[in-house]
């Protein structure tokens, strides 16, 4: 059934008000249409439908599941399998969870068991730097996305499959979105969170203009923030996964994908910088100590 936003969803500013011609444009197209994800134009501007159930297990999920049961690592853990109405609850549940700490997140207009509309937050994050991108853009964004999922961390929350064509800017703030997994009710949260860095690294290391300077001061934006178990899980993680740097390589050798490539080069620079990280941290302390 169809529900509009209720008053404690209004009173944290998820609402948006809609004319009676909107509501019936609205219902008619949740009722006639089945589509994932659409955009829906109204009087008042765009907004997007969102429903759960209308596909299949991704297969990397697929994957995941089977390289857990293998393997001993908690990050490799997938979330859940819920039910589409189960899966729409969390979806829900954790905007207003974001919401509610301070971060930014669509506006909630309306929801039904399976479905949801939010407000058109125009250009992703990955929008607004592919098309920069032949303007010489600063990368400032990306940096900018590292720094602000470090400041979620720090606040105990975890996005769970960050990607910057799930970020978008309002207000000069970096806002979340598409919050479909939830790692963290399968693993501890430093490991989801740790999860959650290397991942946002692989768009990263594909979008950056500047490489190394944007990763650079992505990590350490990032790492200033996060939690101390966090960073440390972190550098459990990518050490594991460095593991198979040598074999991609390899493959690479043969055929480069784009997902090889980003895998290649976060996991390397990531590696790399907790590496470096620590060894700065033993020498300050001995320096101290001398």
């Amino acid at each position: 059934m169809l529900q509009a936003a209720n008053a404690s969803e209004r009173e944290k500013g998820f609402h948006v008000h809609l004319e009676d011609a909107d509501i019936a444009a609205l219902m008619q197209t949740l009722l006639m249409s089945e589509k994932r994800i659409q955009r829906l134009e109204l009087s008042s501007g765009a907004v997007w439908i969102k429903r759960q159930g209308t596909e299949e297990p991704r297969w990397w999920s697929k994957l995941q599941g089977f390289a857990a049961r293998l393997l001993p690592y908690a990050f490799l853990r997938p979330s859940p399998v819920l039910s589409p109405v189960e899966m729409m609850a969390r979806e829900k549940r954790r905007m207003i969870e974001f919401g509610n700490a301070g971060f930014t997140v669509p506006a909630i207009i309306y929801s039904s068991d399976t479905a949801i509309v939010l407000e058109d937050v125009g250009p992703t994050i990955q929008g607004i730097v592919a098309r920069k991108a032949s303007e010489g853009h600063p990368d400032r964004l990306l940096v900018q996305s590292a720094i602000e999922l470090g400041e979620l961390h720090a606040a105990g929350l975890c996005h769970g499959r960050p990607h910057i064509r799930d970020f978008f800017l309002k207000g000069g703030r970096i806002g979340f979105m598409d919050f479909e997994e939830e790692p963290q009710a399968v693993m501890p949260l430093a490991s989801a969170q740790a999860r959650d860095l290397w991942l946002l690294f692989l768009p990263l290391s594909a979008f950056a203009e500047n490489t190394d300077a944007t990763l650079g001061a992505a990590y350490r934006g990032w790492s200033a923030h996060a939690p101390q178990a966090t960073i440390d899980e972190l550098r459990r993680l990518v050490r594991v996964l460095g593991r198979f740097l040598p074999l991609a390589r390899l493959i690479g050798r043969v055929q480069m994908g784009s997902d090889l490539q980003r895998f290649i080069v976060a996991t390397d620079f990531l590696k790399n910088a907790v590496e470096t990280d620590v060894g700065a941290k033993t020498s300050g302390r001995a320096g101290k100590d001398d």
